[in-house]
């Protein structure tokens, strides 16, 4: 499974692509995390749904100092990541 999330609030400058990336590493997915020009940050992983349902309620909360207001998530269908695949900050 893939997951695309577009997270609102003060996400930005507050470590939140560090703190979702080695959440995302933890529960063994890959993936990317970037800021957006608009302020927002922008997370696509894969992997296990159950652990992509672990990594949605870890953005849900985010870092110290992040103030999160929206978390819209999107559910695709994905096909297997390759060996060596990681989650990389952008």
């Amino acid at each position: 499974m893939r997951v695309h999330i577009i997270v609102t609030g003060r996400v930005q400058g507050v470590g939140f692509r560090y703190f979702v990336a080695a959440r995302a590493r933890a529960l063994g997915l890959a993936g990317v995390a970037r800021n957006l020009p608009n302020g927002q940050v922008e997370v696509v992983a894969q992997g296990e749904r159950t652990a992509l349902e672990a990594l949605i309620g870890a953005v849900r909360l985010g870092p110290a100092g992040a103030v999160v207001r929206d978390v819209q998530v999107s559910w695709e269908s994905a096909p297997a990541a390759g060996r060596g695949a990681e989650f990389v900050i952008r």
